[in-house]
Formats: structure tokens, C-alpha cells, sequence
């Protein structure tokens, strides 16, 4: 009858150092939890994006670089456009000319803009969306549209140069391994030349062709082609978040447990994430090609005349290939926009886990 008293305090030590070890933990968990309004949540989470979008650009910078050799009419490569056979014939002639370098030609430069860009995207998109849908019962896909539209805006706004800089790196033609492609000298060339037109003067009116508009040189040439892109970035940012809203928020957790969801998090992510770049990639195409005409234009014309604006190059993208012509190189856009994708949403989703960014009773999305 006396053992019994012992035996309650034997017990009742064990839990006392598991109690403390909780205490002890607890300030840990909330400093990498913060709240999603907080501006520790919008930099964590910008930094999970911009990681994101470098690991998405590095897994297709070698389809990225023949996608804008299509776009653009590269005379070296023009002839492999508009097959799904001419992407890897066009891989292969870059790669025995240049080796792995001239595939990833330009790529650094892709490296310094897409981190910032994905940063802000993911960022903005965040902090828009907890503004314009505080709370799960209040969202829909007109204001996640609305969201991703406006994060998408904001992001090219703050890093076009660095997309300019980083076409004309890619565009530039390579022919030996030694050929250097200099981003110093490729921004003094943005820099001093002069607006130039996407089509050059037939053959017939070549010869009496007025002297080229002079324009002096000013920072304004690193906006060449912004419109465009800001036209096309609504259609494709707010469509990709629109989807991968609607897929991961309303579709997935309709038809699928909990359990499966859970288990398969990463694979679903990426189907999630590559069906939301196809159909984004697919809204903003047409306009994606006029944008890089206007972009490399002064490099393929050198000695046009005149100025190239939006509804010129638009016109001239019609003349030479009609409608097919503004999808021109879409292929190869889906064999890029869907893997870049599905391996950067999914990325932004796993290192948002990682550094505690799980939002708390707002669903998946």
C-alpha cells in the first residue's frame, strides 16, 4: 500500500521535460509562421517565388532559347519553325555549332530577370489576393483572374530591361564556340540604336529608301515592345492563377479525398500548374509573337528605316504568315510553358510548406 505514492511522481516526471521541450519550441514555430498580411509572409514568399521561377526557366532554358529563334524569323533557323520535329532539329544544330553553351546562350541573363520577376509576381499576387479574397468564402475566379493579372502587370513593369537584354543575349547567332555574346555590349547597343521597323523596304523601293529617323540614344530603347507585353501579360498571368486556383481550390478537393490529395501533393501540383501555363501560354501567344518582333527588330534590320509600332508589327506578322503566323513557334511554346510551369508552381507551393507559409482555414488555393 505504501508503493503506490511513488510510483504517480515516477510517472508524472517524464511529461515535465516533454512540456518544457514544447515551450521551448513554440517561439520557433510562430517566427516561421507569420501572418499572411505580414511583411515577413510577403518576403518569405517572394523569395520562394523567385527560387521557384529560376528552378521552372533553368529546367527548359535550352527550348527557351530555339522558341525565341522561332518567334523572331532567325534566318538560321527559320526553316525548322512550325513542326514539332523542327525543335529538336534546331537543338541539334545549335548544339553541334556551340556545344551545351550556345543551347543555354543568354540564359544568366534569364537568371538575373526571373528571379526578381517570379519574386514580385508571387509576392504581389499574394498580398492582391488576401485583399481582394480575405477570406475562402468570398473568392472567385473573376477576382483570382483580377489578381494574377495585376501581380503579372506589376512584375514586368519593374523588370522589362532585363527581359529585352536577356532576347537580344538569345537571339544573337553563334556559329563557333569561341563567338562571345557580351551583355555589356548588348545593353550599349539597346541603349544607342535607333526604333527600326520589323519588315525592310521590297526590293523594288530598297534603292531610293530615305535615310534612317535619327534618335538619340536614351533609356526608353529598354522598353521597346512593353505594351505588347503588358497587353499579354494579363491574359496569360491572370489566366495560369485563375486555373491553378480553380484546380487545386474547387476541382481537385471536389473529386479527390483529402487523404490522396495529401499523399500526391506534388504530383498534383504539377499537373495543376502545367495545365495553367498551356492555357495561359495559349491566351497570350499572338501577342507574345508581336512582342518579340518589336524586341529584335533593330538587330535583324539594321539598315531599315522608320519606326516599328505595335499595330505595324502586327500587320507585318499577318503579310508574311497570315493568322498561322502570330503561332508561330506555339509547339515548342507548350513543350517550354508547360514543364517551366508545373516545376515552378509546384516549387512556390513546396518552399512556401517549407519556410511555414501554409495558409490556415483559406483551403489549397
Amino acid at each position: 500500500m505504501v508503493h503506490p505514492s511513488p510510483t504517480p511522481s515516477t510517472s508524472t516526471a517524464p511529461p515535465t521535460e516533454p512540456t518544457s521541450r514544447s515551450s521551448s519550441s513554440s517561439p520557433r514555430r510562430t517566427a516561421v509562421s507569420p501572418a499572411p498580411d505580414s511583411l515577413d509572409y510577403a518576403l518569405l514568399s517572394g523569395l520562394a517565388g523567385g527560387i521557384a521561377g529560376c528552378v521552372g526557366k533553368t529546367s527548359v532554358a535550352p527550348l527557351d532559347r530555339v522558341k525565341i529563334l522561332f518567334q523572331t524569323r532567325s534566318p538560321d533557323y527559320a526553316r525548322y519553325a512550325g513542326t514539332w520535329m523542327g525543335v529538336f532539329r534546331a537543338s541539334k544544330d545549335i548544339y553541334a555549332e556551340t556545344g551545351v553553351r550556345g543551347l543555354l546562350q543568354g540564359h544568366s541573363a534569364t537568371l538575373l530577370r526571373i528571379f526578381p520577376y517570379a519574386a514580385i509576381k508571387f509576392m504581389a499576387y499574394e498580398k492582391i489576393h488576401i485583399i481582394l479574397m480575405p477570406t475562402a468564402d468570398v473568392e472567385t475566379s473573376t477576382k483570382r483572374f483580377l489578381a494574377g493579372s495585376l501581380a503579372g502587370v506589376t512584375s514586368a513593369l519593374l523588370t522589362y530591361p532585363l527581359e529585352l537584354i536577356r532576347v537580344r543575349l538569345a537571339f544573337e547567332p553563334r556559329h563557333n564556340p569561341n563567338d562571345k555574346v557580351s551583355v555589356l555590349k548588348t545593353i550599349r547597343q539597346i541603349y544607342l540604336e535607333p526604333p527600326l521597323p520589323l519588315t525592310p523596304p521590297s526590293k523594288a523601293t530598297a534603292a531610293p529608301s530615305p535615310p534612317p529617323i535619327p534618335s538619340k540614344p536614351t533609356l526608353t530603347h529598354f522598353y521597346r515592345g512593353i505594351f505588347p507585353t503588358l497587353f499579354g501579360i494579363i491574359p496569360y498571368a491572370g489566366t495560369s492563377f485563375v486555373v491553378w486556383g480553380f484546380l487545386r481550390t474547387d476541382l481537385l478537393p471536389t473529386y479527390l479525398s483529402a487523404d490522396f490529395r495529401q499523399r500526391h501533393r506534388a504530383w498534383l501540383d504539377l499537373m495543376a500548374g502545367g495545365i495553367a501555363g498551356a492555357l495561359g501560354q495559349t491566351a497570350a501567344y499572338p501577342l507574345d509573337i508581336i512582342r518579340r518582333r518589336m524586341q529584335v527588330g533593330p538587330a535583324t534590320l539594321a539598315g531599315a528605316k522608320g519606326r516599328a509600332g505595335f499595330w505595324e508589327t502586327a500587320k507585318g506578322v499577318y503579310k508574311v504568315g497570315g493568322w498561322r503566323g502570330f503561332f508561330v513557334g506555339l509547339s515548342i511554346g507548350y513543350l517550354k510553358v508547360v514543364p517551366m510551369n508545373a516545376t515552378s508552381f509546384a516549387t512556390w507551393e513546396a518552399l512556401k510548406t517549407v519556410f511555414g507559409l501554409e495558409k490556415k482555414g483559406r483551403g489549397e488555393g
